[in-house]
């Protein structure tokens, strides 16, 4: 296949997320490979309805794109869930209900997630939304720019246990403790030249700043990133393939019934720059 044919896609909404038009044969061969990964940073998120791929597919797929990272426990492909008898850690997933980039306690974060639908929920809900931190950065004040321009902020997996649980027993508590925590910048410089904010339910304070001006600034700027202009809800049929890139996105899986079998496969890539 000729790797210049263009690449046919349509935008889904004015700032994030574009459809893709392509078969499987034309994705799986990597021609488009370049130009997806181009289209990927400039808009956010990737569709490909109902392209059905079989998992086997999916991970071609995703080594088609850059390094694969597989799971820490080795697996390709992740069951996102919350029915704990098909994944056991899903608990550990009902913190994906609340806005949050992935990989936040790594020195070098997930650089995009593929996700496709297997079953849809029985009674209902299950969307995911996707936000761009690059646009909502770039519409800023001048002011607010210059005022979280060298920002710092500590960011904690168990922060996310109080999204949920706001009593949690004090084992759950220690367990989360132990994924650890990591100081970010609020606003990240891209080796590209292009900033986005790093923001999500894994954001606890802003450092050497009063609790309440921490959460205030904290909540205003999530506020400000998660407004409709700079968001995409996807909808999910059996089939579909989401591509989100996570270095300048954020997502939440919108409410579902744990026991309505949604069920959807994830792969990774490799993340490829630091946080700066």
């Amino acid at each position: 296949m000729s790797t210049d044919t263009a690449l046919e896609s349509t935008e889904l909404t004015p700032r994030i997320a574009s459809a893709v038009h392509a078969d499987k044969e034309t994705l799986l061969s990597g021609c488009h490979a370049t130009q997806l990964r181009d289209l990927l940073e400039r808009r956010g998120v990737l569709v490909f309805p109902r392209i059905g791929f079989t998992d086997e597919e999916h991970v071609a797929f995703t080594r088609t794109l850059g390094t694969f990272a597989p799971e820490r426990s080795g697996e390709e492909v992740y069951s996102v869930t919350l029915d704990t008898s098909v994944n056991k850690l899903a608990d550990y997933l009902k913190g994906s209900l609340f806005w949050h980039i992935d990989g936040t306690m790594n020195e070098v974060p997930i650089r995009a997630s593929l996700l496709s639908s297997k079953v849809l929920p029985s009674t209902g809900g299950g969307d995911t939304e996707f936000c761009n931190t690059y646009a909502a950065y770039d519409d800023l004040s001048d002011e607010d720019k210059q005022r979280i321009a060298e920002l710092r902020v500590m960011h904690s997996a168990w922060n996310t246990l109080f999204y949920y649980d706001p009593e949690p027993d004090y084992r759950t508590l220690r367990r989360m403790m132990a994924i650890g925590d990591r100081e970010l910048p609020l606003v990240w410089t891209h080796r590209s030249g292009r900033k986005s904010l790093v923001l999500g339910c894994t954001a606890r304070h802003i450092i050497d700043s009063e609790f309440r001006e921490s959460l205030d600034l904290l909540v205003r700027l999530r506020d400000w990133a998660t407004k409709p202009q700079f968001v995409y809800r996807h909808t999910w049929s059996v089939g579909d393939l989401v591509i989100w890139d996570n270095t300048g996105t954020m997502h939440r899986a919108r409410p579902y019934d744990p026991t309505s079998g949604r069920l959807l496969h994830r792969t990774k890539l490799e993340g490829e720059e630091p946080f700066e």
